[in-house]
C-alpha cells in the first residue's frame, strides 16, 4: 500500500458534483462517480469526512434577489445540503462502504445529530461521515462548515474539489494565459481573494495550519495524488 501523506482528510465539493444536465438537480450516476472516487480513498487507507454544497439545489442569493431574508435562504440552502448527502450516502453504500450522514440540524429520522466524538470514532471505524446543514447557522457557507467540521475532526487537510484544477492568477476560462499557482500562502490567497474558498474558511485554515489543496475532481486519479501527497492543483499552506 503506499504511503499516505494525509491520513484523515476532509473533502470538499461543491454540489454541481452530482449535478445533472446543466448544472442543476441530484443524478445518481454522477452520485456513483464520485462514490467510487470516494472508494479508491479508503481502499488507500485514507479516513475520509465529506462536506458537500447545495448549488445544485438550491443558492440562497437568487432568494436573496427576490428580497428573500437571508436566514431564510440559508437555512434552505442547508436543507437542500442534507439531499445532497442523502444521495451521496446512498451511492457510498452501494460501493461497498459504510457511510454515516450527520447534520447540524437535528432531524433524528433520516440522519444522525453531529457530535464531535461521534463523527472522530465513526471515522476510526472507516466509515465515511457526510456532514450536512453547514454549521447550523445562517451567514456561514459550506466552505466555513468544511474548515471548521476538518479541525474538530483531526483532519490533515482539506482537499476542495472543483470544476477547475487549481487556483490562477485570471480566470482560466476567459484567459487561456492565465497562470496557475502549485502553491500560495494563505495571506497570498487572502489578498488574491481567490474565489474557490471564502475569507472566513480561508482565515480559519490559516489560524490553525491547516492545509487546503485545491484541484480538479474529475481529473483522473487528481484526489489519490493529493492524498499521497504528489503535487496536483494548488497548495494553500503557510
Amino acid at each position: 500500500m503506499s504511503t499516505l501523506r494525509y491520513r484523515r482528510v476532509l473533502l470538499k465539493l461543491g454540489g454541481e458534483a452530482l449535478a445533472g444536465v446543466g448544472g442543476y438537480g441530484i443524478d445518481p450516476h454522477q452520485a456513483d462517480i464520485v462514490a467510487a472516487k470516494i472508494r479508491r480513498l479508503r481502499d488507500l487507507g485514507a479516513e475520509v469526512a465529506v462536506v458537500i454544497g447545495a448549488g445544485n439545489l438550491w443558492r440562497g442569493k437568487d432568494g436573496q434577489a427576490h428580497g428573500m431574508e437571508q436566514t431564510t435562504a440559508d437555512h434552505m440552502g442547508m436543507l437542500a445540503t442534507v439531499m445532497n448527502a442523502l444521495a451521496l450516502a446512498d451511492a457510498i453504500l452501494r460501493v461497498g462502504l459504510e457511510p454515516r450522514v450527520m447534520t447540524a440540524i437535528e432531524m433524528r429520522s433520516v440522519a444522525e445529530p453531529y457530535i464531535r466524538g461521534r463523527a472522530i470514532r465513526h471515522l476510526e471505524k472507516g466509515y465515511v461521515i457526510l456532514l450536512a446543514a453547514g454549521t447550523g447557522n445562517p451567514y456561514f457557507t459550506t466552505d466555513t462548515a468544511a474548515a471548521l467540521r476538518a479541525m474538530e475532526v483531526h483532519a490533515e487537510a482539506v482537499i476542495k474539489a472543483t470544476k477547475v484544477d487549481g487556483v490562477y492568477d485570471q480566470d482560466p476560462k476567459r484567459n487561456p494565459d492565465a497562470k496557475r499557482f502549485e502553491h500560495l500562502t494563505y495571506i497570498e490567497a487572502l489578498n488574491m481573494r481567490v474565489g474557490v474558498m471564502d475569507s472566513t474558511a480561508l482565515t480559519l485554515c490559516m489560524e490553525h495550519d491547516l492545509p487546503i489543496i485545491v484541484l480538479d475532481l474529475w481529473q483522473p486519479n487528481s484526489v489519490e495524488q493529493a492524498m499521497l501527497g504528489q503535487p496536483v492543483g494548488t497548495l494553500i499552506s503557510a
